[in-house]
C-alpha cells in the first residue's frame, strides 16, 4: 500500500459518506484538555468492563459482553464472554495499550507488529499513522497489509449506561488488504471514547465498506455497531 497520508485519509473519510454509513451515533460535550493530563489506569488481574452492543442501523441490541483482565504476565490477556455464557476469543496486548490479537472484528486478527489501542499521547492535537501486517484466525499462512491513521478529536464528557465519564475521543481510519482476494478498496472507521480513569473505552463505534473485484461501481457495507459501557470494576 503505497498511499500518501493525504490520499489515505481522503479515501477513508470520503467513501463512508458516499455510501451512507452513519458517521456518528454517540454525542459528548466538548471540554478543555484536563490539567494535568490523566494517566491510563494500569492493568490488574480481575479488572472488568461490561458493554452492550447495538446495531447502528436499526438500534437493536446485539448482545452484552464482559471483558476481564485474565493475565498481566509476559502479555496482557483480556478474556471476553457473552451474557449467555458463550466464550469469545480473547484480546491479547503485547504491552499495556498495544494490541497484538484483536477479536473486535468479524474475524480475529493478529498484528505483526502490535499497534496502539489508543493515542500514545492523550492530547487533542495528537495524530499518527501506523503500518503493520495481520493474519486472520484460521488462515495463518497469509500476511496482509493494515494501515491505520489514529487521530485525537478532543476531550469530551459523555454519558453511557455506566455513568458520566471524562474521555478522549479519537478516530481510527483504516485501509487494509483483505484476505479475500475478491474484496478490494477495503476501509474501516472507528470512533472511540477512551476514559483513562477506567483503563478502557466507554463507547465505541465501527463501520466499514469494500468493493468487489470486477464490480467497482458499488460499495458493500459491513455491519455497523456501537458499544456502550454498562458497568466496570
Amino acid at each position: 500500500m503505497n498511499l500518501t497520508r493525504r490520499t489515505f485519509i481522503g479515501s477513508v473519510v470520503l467513501a463512508p459518506i458516499s455510501c451512507g454509513v452513519p458517521l456518528s451515533y454517540e454525542r459528548g460535550v466538548s471540554v478543555a484538555d484536563p490539567k494535568p493530563i490523566p494517566n491510563v489506569r494500569p492493568p490488574q488481574t480481575g479488572q472488568e468492563w461490561t458493554y452492550i452492543q447495538k446495531d447502528v442501523f436499526n438500534g437493536k441490541t446485539v448482545g452484552v459482553m464482559t471483558e476481564r483482565v485474565q493475565s498481566i504476565l509476559d502479555r496482557i490477556t483480556i478474556e471476553r464472554n457473552l451474557e449467555n455464557g458463550v466464550k469469545l476469543d480473547s484480546e491479547v496486548q503485547s504491552s499495556w495499550g498495544r494490541i497484538l490479537v484483536d477479536p473486535h472484528w468479524s474475524r480475529t486478527l493478529t498484528y505483526n507488529p502490535s499497534i496502539p489501542l489508543w493515542p500514545e499521547q492523550l492530547l487533542s492535537s495528537w495524530s499518527k499513522q501506523f503500518i503493520t501486517k495481520y493474519n486472520v484466525a484460521g488462515y495463518p499462512e497469509g500476511a496482509y497489509s493494515w494501515q491505520i491513521y489514529m487521530s485525537a478529536q478532543g476531550w469530551e464528557r459523555i454519558s453511557v449506561p455506566a455513568g458520566d465519564f471524562l474521555t478522549l475521543r479519537f478516530q481510527n481510519l483504516i485501509n487494509y488488504k483483505s484476505f479475500d482476494e475478491n474484496n478490494v478498496n477495503c476501509i474501516r472507521k472507528e470512533t472511540i471514547w477512551l476514559a483513562p480513569d477506567i483503563g478502557r473505552w466507554v463507547a465505541r463505534e465501527s463501520s466499514g465498506s469494500y468493493e468487489i473485484q470486477g464490480q467497482l461501481s458499488t460499495r458493500i457495507l459491513e455491519d455497523s455497531f456501537q458499544w456502550q459501557l454498562t458497568s466496570w470494576k
